[in-house]
């Protein structure tokens, strides 16, 4: 038997194919009630991929998938340090929670997929060499690999100074940006004496 689909349904599918994933309090802008998201996945119109996040059933999730979904659970974040280099293949970081920069004052998300891994930034250090990319069909913020790495200098503490290395070096065997640009965030970031015995050894 073929489904009837109703003009509501139709609105929410169309906002679901833009969007790439769908959040419930993504309907306020279409006029639906959130009611309407069970019976559509009880139809098979959606498919629910996490808590309160759906998308079409026959999407194909990319292998940065997770960082759509933790973009539409945090958007004014950011995706950095272990994320960020392993979205910009800079080293062989393979995180199982999902970086992201938050603002200060920000209230930390409770529980959801994907995992996060939490850091606080504020002015201009959340949003200074931050790239927005689409994934999934999502708005991903990410910081640039310059920044990245400057940021990885400045929590070595946490993750480990070897990571910064081996994503420096691979930042300048292949050429992925500017010196210039690694001392402007190094500088940002207050790590230039860090950086610089590093950095001339491997430039």
């Amino acid at each position: 038997m073929t489904l009837l689909i109703q003009p509501t349904d139709a609105r929410v599918l169309e906002l679901v194919r833009h969007a790439g994933i769908l959040r419930p309090r993504d309907l306020s802008t279409i006029g639906c009630a959130r009611t309407i998201l069970a019976r559509m996945v009880r139809q098979g119109q959606l498919e629910k991929v996490a808590r309160g996040m759906y998308q079409l059933p026959e999407a194909e999730p990319t292998r940065h998938h997770s960082l759509a979904e933790a973009a539409k659970r945090i958007p004014t974040g950011a995706i950095c340090l272990l994320s960020a280099l392993r979205f910009h293949e800079l080293g062989t970081q393979s995180p199982h929670e999902v970086w992201m920069a938050v603002d200060r004052k920000a209230r930390r998300p409770n529980g959801g997929y994907p995992p996060l891994h939490i850091v606080r930034f504020s002015g201009d250090a959340l949003i200074s060499g931050v790239e927005a990319h689409i994934l999934d069909g999502v708005c991903v913020k990410i910081t640039a690999p310059a920044r990245t790495i400057a940021d990885c200098f400045k929590y070595r503490t946490k993750i480990g100074l070897d990571v910064g290395l081996e994503a420096l070096r691979a930042y300048l065997d292949e050429r992925r940006g500017t010196i210039d640009d690694l001392w402007r965030f190094a500088k940002m970031n207050r790590v230039t004496g860090i950086m610089r015995p590093y950095l001339e050894a491997l430039a």
